[in-house]
């Protein structure tokens, strides 16, 4: 059984962003999960609400407290004010983790797409400001640079088919990061950091049909690079934001279960360190792979359709 909770918490210029906690019930102290929502860093794109399902599942399958922090978004707060959010509501975590019934000395961050980004940026302003230490941090199909770099994957899959466009791309760096000067900065393009060592173990996550696949796996081979213990899985045959659709699509469901895995032998300090692979899934075969595929992208033309609408009535 999960307790579920909304509420507010001050963050230092005086005002305050939303938090969402699925939170075990029982005795405790639980491990505390940070998780920083996806949505291209812009309003109307992602929220607490779009990854309730995400959040809550990990609460129930790592027995964690999971925190979902509702950083403020571009185009009325650009970038550094998302991650000082994010930072900001990771120390006030640590300093309510009784209340929270959690344990401080168990704590990962997580995230996915710009969530994604938001969490490495978020483990490394922990390690630059000398705390609080992480156990982990969980990188779904993360944004890892805002410069131009040519990669492969970007040049495929960005027409928007596959859940991500350039044209989205684009105006989340217009919006979020209007200055081209911020571009180069380790605090939004984590792939081009000068050092990125003393980072906690990472999780990387990548799909095959995603703009964003190739510069999430440099940024896992630069994570290893560096010293950091690095589990690197590509799914084959998934879009961008797949795990999203773990309730109707197998390999979000797998997805999902590796995340927590991860996340449980982390806890645990059982994690072992091992020389740097990419891991390929492959897809199920026969008709359980159709399956997945038509109901994955049924789901997400269904909730493409939500957000345009919600885009639109605005």
């Amino acid at each position: 059984m999960l307790d579920k909770f909304d509420q507010q918490i001050p963050v230092s210029d005086g005002t305050t962003i939303p938090v969402r906690v699925h939170r075990p019930s029982g005795e405790g102290p639980y491990p505390m999960i940070v998780y920083y929502h996806g949505g291209a860093f812009l309003e109307g794109y992602g929220s607490i609400d779009t990854h309730d399902n995400i959040t809550r599942s990990l609460a129930a399958q790592t027995q964690s407290v999971v925190i979902s922090v509702g950083y403020r978004v571009a185009p009325s707060y650009t970038f550094p004010i998302a991650i000082e959010d994010s930072y900001e509501a990771l120390l006030w975590v640590v300093e309510h983790a009784e209340e929270l019934n959690g344990d401080p000395a168990r704590i990962a961050v997580a995230g996915d797409s710009a969530g994604g980004n938001i969490a490495t940026v978020v483990a490394a302003m922990a390690r630059d400001r000398k705390g609080p230490e992480l156990k982990a941090q969980v990188l779904l199909y993360p944004v890892t640079t805002f410069q131009e770099v040519s990669f492969p994957s970007r040049e495929i899959y960005d027409s928007g088919y596959y859940l991500l466009s350039r044209q989205v791309m684009y105006l989340a760096r217009e919006k979020y990061t209007p200055d081209e000067s911020m571009w180069s900065s380790p605090y939004t393009s984590p792939l081009h950091a000068a050092d990125l060592s003393n980072l906690p173990p990472a999780l990387i996550i990548t799909a095959e049909f995603d703009p964003l696949r190739d510069e999430g796996e440099a940024y896992a081979e630069r994570l290893a690079e560096f010293g950091v213990t690095v589990e690197a899985l590509r799914y084959k045959g998934v879009m961008h934001g797949f795990i999203s659709f773990y309730e109707v699509m197998y390999r979000g469901r797998h997805g999902l279960d590796e995340t927590s895995s991860f996340l449980r032998r982390a806890f645990y300090d059982k994690l072992e360190a091992q020389p740097y692979r990419l891991q390929v899934i492959d897809p199920p075969m026969g008709m359980a792979y159709v399956r997945d595929l038509i109901e994955a992208y049924a789901f997400a033309a269904y909730l493409l359709g939500k957000q345009m609408s919600t885009i639109l009535n605005r």
